[in-house]
């Protein structure tokens, strides 16, 4: 039976550039989106451009029945040897202005779905030769931020569990990886808020880039994947009371 790469959030962004990074290296891919997202043409273009497979699934996965007939759909026709849990959402908003559905996406996008589906596709994996998983995380991770407040800690959530996971799964053929990337070059919004001046120009990387250097990292079998050193760095060196402050004042200018 043929072995297949899983990947969430597939159709645009960061999960596109994973899906082509794969497709380059002869993998073949289940791509995960919403539904009329155009991912059947995506697919089919893989196919056709780089000769592997493709199949898509298209589901909304911040709900949770859907996220378990997926696994259920996957473990029942596929061979999974990479998972790359990159479907997540996030955003700006006054805690007491946010509705409870937009709280409730973020948690779970970003903490249910990634948790559900690796542990309803973990024995799938283990039954390979080599399995890997990819989690995407966020720089946000580590630091606490006003105005966001839930994305932040979702991500640190993803970070603590994958490299908690990653331990538990030492001396077995699967190793967890989480990388996490800042600001991605993916659309007009992004650029307008994130790319202004040195810092965000600094900070701000192509899908495709971050693509690359995470697929590479992962066959290496790397516990955390750094995708911009310097940026990362000096993040996790600046002190919080520095660093949340700082990024608390740009979010509150993106709900001004």
């Amino acid at each position: 039976m043929s072995q297949y790469a899983l990947i969430t959030g597939a159709r645009q962004g960061l999960g596109k550039a994973f899906a082509i990074e794969l497709s380059k290296r002869k993998i073949n891919t289940i791509l995960v989106s919403r539904p009329n997202n155009g991912l059947n043409v995506f697919c089919e273009e893989l196919k056709e451009k780089y000769q592997v497979d493709c199949r898509y699934y298209e589901t909304d996965l911040s709900v949770y029945k859907n996220v378990i007939d997926l696994a259920a759909w996957i473990n029942l026709h596929f061979e999974i040897v990479i998972l790359i849990n990159n479907v997540g959402t996030g955003g700006t908003k006054k805690m007491t202005d946010a509705p409870i559905e937009y709280i409730n996406k973020i948690l779970n996008l970003n903490i249910v779905t990634t948790s559900v589906l690796t542990h309803q596709l973990l024995p799938n994996l283990l039954r390979q030769p080599k399995g890997y998983i990819l989690n995407i995380s966020s720089l946000a991770a580590y630091i606490p931020i006003g105005f966001k407040t839930v994305y932040p800690a979702s991500k640190s959530f993803i970070y603590s569990f994958s490299r908690g996971l990653n331990q538990e799964l030492k001396g077995s053929n699967v190793s967890v990886s989480v990388v996490s990337p800042g600001p991605i070059k993916t659309n007009g919004d992004v650029l307008e808020r994130t790319a202004k001046g040195y810092f965000g120009k600094f900070m701000i990387l192509e899908p495709e880039v971050i693509a690359k250097k995470c697929i590479h990292q992962l066959f290496e079998r790397k516990a955390e994947i750094i995708v911009n050193p310097m940026v990362w760095l000096l993040i996790k060196i600046l002190p919080t009371w520095i660093k949340t402050p700082l990024m608390t004042k740009i979010a509150k200018k993106e709900i001004s």
